[in-house]
């Protein structure tokens, strides 16, 4: 394997890693890395022929912007997630840096090739896509019923069981790779909502928070009791 594969941060979580050695190599020799500061643009709706990528490290957003110019967060891609649109000619949505992130990416011709070369991949990357879809709905079902703090409540675990490498538990610190401006945008909520639900949280003992997106769970059953 070579040292690039060898040393990545997702090769066990990673789509890729139901590859062997050699055809990961073969894989990685069409890839290049890729770095994005915070804010930067991976691929804009209606680029054409969009990129694919696997991400190392970091995290992105999937987002649209309605008539008035207003933001509406789609999607959070965590490490080891897939972006691309395989099978269409222009990119739906904005993939937009949320912290400083790494990437692997491909060209869509070259990822096309490896999915016909290699059908374990493929396999890998439809079950990925329906976790990613199970996730979404998740996220889009947070307002269903629910007061703003169970909202922020379940939001913040979700964060913490992304940041977490075990899917058995969530991570018990971890940064919030949103601004509370982002987090309201996707949770339909204000700005001001949002951090009286986190106050409410540090206050009733279930997180601490550490500067500006540092955040403990004290009680990860409790937080899952109130969210």
């Amino acid at each position: 394997m070579n040292l690039a594969c060898e040393t990545c941060p997702v090769r066990d979580s990673a789509a890729c890693a139901v590859l062997s050695d050699e055809e990961r190599d073969a894989l990685a020799k069409a890839g290049s890395k890729r770095r994005l500061a915070r804010g930067e643009v991976l691929f804009a709706a209606g680029d054409e022929d969009a990129a694919c990528a696997t991400l190392v490290s970091g995290a992105l957003k999937i987002c649209s912007y309605d008539e008035d110019g207003n933001e509406r967060i789609l999607a959070l891609v965590h490490p080891s997630g897939f972006i691309g649109e395989m099978f269409a000619p222009f990119a739906a949505h904005d993939v937009v840096a949320l912290t400083k992130s790494e990437l692997c990416v491909f060209a869509k011709r070259d990822m096309n090739r490896a999915l016909e070369d290699y059908p374990t991949l493929a396999r890998a990357l439809l079950r990925r896509s329906q976790e990613d879809l199970y996730w979404a709905r998740q996220l889009l079902a947070l307002g269903s019923g629910r007061s703003a703090t169970e909202q922020v409540g379940l939001f913040v675990l979700a964060l913490a069981q992304a940041a977490s490498d075990s899917p058995c538990h969530p991570s018990q610190k971890f940064e919030l790779p949103m601004t509370r401006g982002e987090i309201a945008s996707m949770l339909g909520l204000t700005i001001e909502t949002v951090s009286r639900a986190l106050t409410t949280l540090e206050r009733d003992g279930v997180i601490r928070r550490e500067g500006a997106r540092g955040i403990e769970l004290l009680d990860p059953a409790r937080l899952e009791g109130v969210a």
